[in-house]
């Protein structure tokens, strides 16, 4: 099984680093004897080879040498590959860059500068449909909203709209090669190009496509920004890492800090 991971974005939203935002140090993680800084986009490495993935797409600006030397040939017993994305021209584009290595096997992707729980929520999404696992959160109209019908199919996908249609939002998403080839098809068509993995993915509804919401997630943070690393430490503290995660919580990194003192409980 693939995992893509798109790490190509410049995170203009917490500079300045001096590494690839992808690298943000959050919390600690142990291996083999000891323990060590856990870089952020481990936490979304680890969630998909738990599900079973095999080999990693890496997608990476031509700046992000520092993702090969952190990474390198392999994590864990997973393969990884590099692709690299010239200039940041959207969500879409970075996933599509792995469409060469995808043949028929199941793909998973993620976002790398997230924190999210239960850990084992890709194991939720089924192997043979476009299935999105789906977060509540407090202001969703900063994130990509999905507006599901009584049978857990997806309507539509709200992209940063303003309004409460719907206090769910998508975090990472499965899909079958058939549907992965199909949406890059799609995608290549000279009237659409789109940047948002919402848009192409109601364009794919138009057209007959299927997609699930999956509500199994139950805490989301984009560390992205200082507010959402702030957040992120308190929602590791509260669910205690990789080992304790009996206390979870659920936090918007919408909240001004002073705020997430306590739990952001979704409506």
């Amino acid at each position: 099984m693939w995992g893509i991971v798109p790490a190509a974005g410049r995170g203009t939203r917490i500079q300045p680093l001096a590494f690839s935002k992808e690298l943000l140090p959050v919390g600690s993680c142990r291996k083999g004897d000891g323990e060590r800084p856990c870089a952020v986009s481990e936490y979304l490495v680890e969630r998909m080879i738990l599900a079973g993935v095999d080999k990693l797409a890496f997608v990476i600006g031509a700046g992000k040498s520092d993702i090969v030397s952190y990474y390198g040939a392999g994590y864990e017993h997973a393969m990884v590959a590099y692709l690299v994305q010239p200039a940041p021209l959207g969500l879409c584009d970075a996933i599509f860059r792995a469409a060469p290595l995808i043949g028929d096997e199941p793909v998973l992707v993620g976002l790398p500068d997230t924190i999210w729980f239960p850990k084992e929520g890709f194991v939720e999404l089924p192997d043979d449909k476009l299935s999105f696992l789906l977060f509540p959160v407090a202001r969703p109209e900063l994130f990509d909203a999905v507006l599901l019908r009584d049978d857990g199919s997806i309507a539509a996908i709200e992209v940063k709209e303003p309004g409460e249609a719907s206090r769910l939002i998508w975090g990472s998403f499965k899909m079958p090669a058939r549907v992965f080839h199909e949406l890059h098809a799609l995608w290549k068509r000279p009237e659409r190009r789109d940047e948002y993995i919402g848009t192409l993915v109601n364009a794919y509804l138009a057209e007959g496509g299927e997609a699930v919401g999956v509500r199994a997630g139950e805490a989301y943070v984009d560390v992205g920004t200082v507010n959402g690393y702030e957040a992120a430490l308190k929602l590791l503290a509260r669910s205690g890492q990789a080992d304790r995660e009996a206390e979870r919580v659920r936090l918007s990194i919408t909240e001004p800090l002073g705020r997430v003192s306590a739990p952001v409980m979704a409506q």
